[in-house]
């Protein structure tokens, strides 16, 4: 991607030198390259599909958590490019984090990449996902190829129609957070259909995605005001001991009958947890680092993908 700054390196580490402040906790080397990389939104995306399988009691072909894996991957990428080439265009620097800087830096390396990320999750889509469901699932990849239009299509916009839309309830957080929930639940939802006994999963599987999807919004919200608003900290711990409260309820009500959700529904409520206490202690990570642990927190459901940790509590199907 050509730039057009006469010498973007100069500017590039007086953006990182904006950002970068003096605080007692930085994030280690693996976390840092791991939320650099844009390896963190795959990782999630993985986890959470095994773990909605896993709770639902079937089995998934190992393509499709790496499907939805390489696909993240490809489109973190390309929008952390996106995002810097646009604002390195409009020499809006402060509005500039590390991951782009980083994405940026590294671009000749990252393109690449990406289109190979694309290329391999396309030859998987084509090659292993069978018709009905490839017909399917387009209707969730035309939705995401449109939000990503609309998102890097706003700026063609004046200052006053981007601040208009910014403030409609449909924003950008919200429309992330259901699109990856989408993605991550329906591999497990529409293995439930053929069950004999589905009608007793339906319900509790459909609570837990409304759980991650308030989830994935709380993390996406969450990571916004953050980076944008020194006010917003408050509101977001209350709206993680919230959301931990209603999750944690949902788990308790489904502790006997449906255990291995009930577990799920606990390591969500876990996560909400710690991202409210994140939220408590956002003045002692770099921002780099307080970045990286609220997708970190995401992965609680890893503990319960270990095999035999609950034991012969439903056999999958």
């Amino acid at each position: 991607m050509p730039s057009t700054l006469p010498n973007p390196p100069v500017q590039v580490s007086a953006a990182i030198a904006f950002h970068v402040t003096r605080r007692s906790y930085d994030a280690p080397t693996p976390l840092r390259l791991w939320h650099l990389t844009s390896l963190d939104a795959p990782t999630v995306a993985a986890v959470w599909t095994l773990a909605f399988a896993w709770a639902a009691g079937v089995r998934l072909p190992m393509w499709i958590p790496i499907l939805l894996a390489l696909a993240a991957w490809s489109v973190y990428i390309a929008d952390r490019l996106l995002d810097a080439h646009m604002a390195l265009r409009r020499g809006e620097l402060e509005v500039l984090r590390e991951r782009h800087l980083f994405h940026h830096r590294h671009r000749r390396v990252l393109i690449p990449v990406a289109a190979l990320a694309a290329c391999a999750a396309a030859a998987i889509v084509f090659t292993l996902m069978p018709t009905p469901a490839r017909e399917r699932n387009s209707l969730l990849g035309f939705a995401a190829l449109a939000y990503f239009t609309r998102v890097h299509s706003a700026g063609l916009e004046s200052p006053g129609e981007a601040a208009s839309r910014s403030r409609r309830f449909f924003r950008k957080e919200l429309l992330v957070g259901l699109l990856f929930t989408a993605a991550c639940a329906l591999p497990a939802l529409s293995r439930l259909g053929g069950a004999g006994n589905s009608h007793n999963w339906r319900l509790p599987m459909l609570a837990t995605t409304c759980a991650f999807a308030l989830l994935a919004w709380l993390n996406c919200h969450a990571i916004d005001h953050w980076e944008s608003s020194a006010r917003a900290g408050r509101s977001i711990a209350s709206l993680g001991c919230l959301l931990a409260f209603g999750t944690g309820a949902l788990a308790a009500l489904f502790a006997v009958q449906q255990p291995r959700i009930a577990a799920l529904l606990a390591a969500a409520a876990a996560s909400s947890l710690l991202l409210a206490l994140l939220d408590r202690l956002r003045a002692n990570p770099t921002p780099l680092a307080l970045r990286a642990l609220a997708d970190l927190v995401l992965l609680t459901p890893i503990v319960l993908l270990a095999p035999g940790l609950l034991g012969p509590a439903l056999p999958w199907r």
